[in-house]
């Protein structure tokens, strides 16, 4: 088989070395050989300047990252015995950190499986492609998953933004199995039913589980206020766990329809009510209302995402944050996170300071966390370090 070579420019191979996943368009000798001489998803082998072989990379001549390395053994390609390894590899870490089959089993590039996302929900498998090269293989992709999980199910739910930059048609179809609309799951020992098709993303948001295990300790005998409830990840854990009453907030009449099924199913239903509407506007009508509450979750969607929208965003997570906190009882508990993984932590932290500061709040910062074992981070990549979740007492000044 002819392999392509991708030559980088002189000193562009540091970044590699030091772990880095990412090639840059910019570091590409492009007089060597031209971004449009290579196809979206082609596997190529990559070179240093001086000849040096570096490993093997997916492309995406079209993108500012050009390339993403598959692997650093320069013979070594994605095929389905790859596959078929790498899914060994990553289920070992997920079996080790959680005792059922209910997990972020595929996480991308933290993986060595860029542009892949695989959601596990026991014998159900929901499947994200972002990638040129991934989508070449979605015949292996099926098989490996097979062969290492034996689901009944395997959904490719791509549909999604990400695809936009590698001019990827949308689409979502059952690969294996039977078609379904939902998947059952447990977290922190609560059961839901996740909306897989018509649902968020992959229909669950395992990311915040570790957070969402911390309310145990905060919320029994609380009057607490879900926003961005979603489908009631976090107030309907609050429930299980001993709230007095639960309020979930999101603009979806079908987030909204979830969490309803979601608190039958766990024996909560009398603690758990929803409002339909905008999540901001929610607050103020609470507000003029004297609703308030002991703990107020704040978890929406991504403000950031793109650099571009820094300062809008930034301004956006100080307004939600105040707002919330408007909401909160004398020493009352908020739950802020975010998504962003252009906010930094001390970016967050500022936009909860700021706001507390307008509402001449004492706030004393009790808990911090981020994403789940099953989301794991490479170090020298901070995009795959992007959730936050900081837990607030405030009080008065």
């Amino acid at each position: 088989m002819s392999i392509s070579v991708l030559q980088l420019n002189k000193g562009a191979e540091r970044r590699l070395k030091q772990g880095h996943l990412w090639i840059y368009s910019n570091e590409i000798d492009v007089k060597t050989n031209p971004l449009q001489s290579f196809t979206p998803g082609e596997q190529v082998c990559v070179k240093s300047h001086s000849g040096r072989e570096m490993g093997t990379a997916f492309m995406s001549p079209s993108s500012l990252i050009a390339g993403r390395l598959i692997s650093r053994d320069p013979k070594q390609f994605m095929d389905q015995s790859l596959l078929t390894h790498r899914f060994k590899i990553a289920l070992s870490l997920r079996e080790m950190a959680f005792e059922k089959p209910y997990y972020r089993f595929v996480f991308g590039d933290s993986d060595m499986l860029p542009g892949l996302v695989v959601d596990r929900f026991g014998d159900v498998l929901v499947v994200q492609i972002s990638s040129a090269g991934m989508e070449c293989l979605k015949t292996e992709i099926t098989a490996a998953l097979d062969k290492v999980c034996h689901p009944k199910t395997i959904l490719f739910k791509n549909n999604g933004k990400m695809r936009a930059p590698e001019n990827l048609e949308s689409y979502v179809q059952v690969e294996l199995g039977e078609a379904i609309e939902e998947a059952e799951l447990e977290e922190n020992g609560v059961r839901f039913i996740a909306p897989i098709v018509a649902g968020q993303k992959t229909g669950w948001f395992y990311d915040h589980r570790m957070n969402r295990a911390r309310l145990k300790d905060y919320v029994k005998g609380k009057r607490v206020l879900d926003l961005y409830s979603y489908v009631g990840g976090w107030g309907i854990q609050a429930a299980a766990f001993g709230a007095e009453s639960v309020t979930c907030v999101d603009s979806s009449s079908l987030a909204l329809d979830y969490v309803a099924k979601n608190a039958v199913l766990n024996g909560v239903e009398e603690k758990v009510t929803s409002i339909e509407g905008d999540v901001m506007d929610v607050c103020r009508q609470l507000k003029a209302e004297g609703e308030k509450f002991d703990v107020v979750i704040v978890d929406p969607p991504a403000f950031i995402p793109r650099r571009k929208d820094q300062r809008a965003g930034e301004l956006a997570y100080q307004r939600l944050n105040q707002l919330a906190m408007r909401l909160l009882d004398k020493d009352g508990l908020l739950v802020s996170g975010s998504c962003s993984m252009h906010l930094s932590r001390p970016a967050l932290m500022k936009a909860i300071s700021l706001g507390g500061q307008t509402l001449e709040k004492r706030l004393q910062v009790i808990e911090q966390g981020g994403q789940g074992p099953d989301h794991p981070i490479v170090p020298i990549i901070p995009e795959t370090d992007y959730l936050k979740a900081v837990f607030v007492r405030v009080l008065p000044a």
